[in-house]
């Protein structure tokens, strides 16, 4: 229950800092008034998509959002080996503040695309098929037949 608790919690702090950052700092929506209850349909502008979600797939983005932010030293929050962030009850994403701005999925990618991705990133074939493999829209081959 504590454990639900806080991610409930977590959550509803990141709703909250979009509300602030759209209101205050960045002052686009100074005028906003939405009902706690019409928040769950996102109607307000802009959004906030995390690393690992459909929009933003690609979990180990969450290392490049962590050194850019010193996020560990700043806050404390660490990253597993799996990118998953500790304590469990941490949320990560980044403001986009557009109008048009809308959530979406990215879909399938293909072989050359994840060549093309794992050159950008410097990262080998074999691990960027790791990461993407729920969206990859091939077989990789196995590992033992890509060493060789």
């Amino acid at each position: 229950m504590v454990k639900a608790l806080a991610d409930r919690f977590a959550e509803a702090f990141a709703e909250r800092m979009h509300e602030y950052v759209r209101k205050e700092l960045w002052g686009y929506a100074a005028d906003e008034t939405f009902a706690p209850g019409e928040l769950a349909g996102e109607p307000y502008a802009g959004i906030r998509p995390a690393p690992g979600y459909p929009a933003q797939p690609d979990h180990t983005e969450k290392a490049t959002l962590f050194d850019l932010l010193k996020a560990e030293d700043e806050i404390g929050v660490t990253l597993t080996e799996s990118f998953a962030m500790w304590p469990g009850s941490s949320v990560s994403g980044i403001y986009i503040g557009h109008p048009d701005a809308y959530y979406f999925g990215v879909a399938k990618v293909e072989r050359d695309q994840v060549e093309d991705y794992a050159e950008r990133k410097d990262m080998p074939i074999v691990e960027v098929e790791r990461w993407l493999g729920p969206i990859l829209n091939y077989v990789p081959t196995p590992r033992a037949e890509a060493a060789e």
